[in-house]
């Protein structure tokens, strides 16, 4: 997520972290599969590949990636949530910092995957989108990926309403010099079509 007043801030106070990790916990705990971003991303890669998980929340993604083999940074501006990440996995990358100035950070930019799940994409704040997507493009080697997923309607949103359209997206990602690869309704893979509540989607910088 991005600043103090993008819509997770809003939702959260930015005091969620705890809160978001036991909800999890309970849902594993119940025998659910919460690792399908994950097994969609590594599906992408090669082994030992270098992922950048933009609004990581409280490291779930990135964890799960680490353990298959590749090599993960997280980022996200929420301290409570990154706090959870870093004492679930403390040799992990966990930065705190603002999606739309990433390149603050310092971090070569040469990811093979840059993913922005769990809404990521809806619940920055508002205006900031376009620089969001420019910053994650700038963040990948030629021929590399970017990965979200993101609800279109109230039902896969916190939200009352959806801030924006996937035409708005699909905008920003050309703009910033991406195309894009494959779009699906789900993380497991189902097929997308128009009316569809929840995009995933594949993007590429070109080579």
């Amino acid at each position: 997520m991005t600043g103090q007043q993008d819509r997770w801030a809003e939702l959260t106070g930015g005091q969620a972290g705890e809160e978001y990790a036991q909800r999890f916990a309970r849902l594993v705990a119940s025998g659910h599969d919460v690792h399908g971003e994950a097994a969609f991303c590594d599906a992408l890669l090669r082994p030992g590949a270098r992922v950048l998980d933009a609004g990581c929340g409280t490291g779930r993604i990135a964890i799960r990636l680490a353990e298959l083999g590749h090599r993960c940074t997280g980022v996200d501006v929420d301290s409570s949530m990154l706090a959870v990440a870093r004492r679930d996995a403390p040799a992990l990358e966990w930065l705190l910092g603002d999606l739309a100035r990433l390149d603050a950070l310092g971090l070569e930019p040469d990811f093979d995957l840059a993913l922005a799940a769990g809404n990521v994409v809806p619940l920055l704040a508002p205006g900031s989108e376009s620089a969001v997507i420019r910053q994650l493009a700038a963040a990948l080697k030629p021929g590399g990926l970017l990965v979200t997923g993101m609800g279109l309607d109230a039902a896969h949103l916190p939200l009352p309403e959806p801030p924006l359209t996937l035409a708005d997206f699909d905008h920003w990602c050309t703009r910033a010099g991406l195309i894009l690869r494959q779009r699906y309704a789900t993380w497991s893979g189902d097929p997308y079509q128009d009316g569809c509540g929840y995009a995933v989607s594949v993007h590429a910088r070109p080579v």
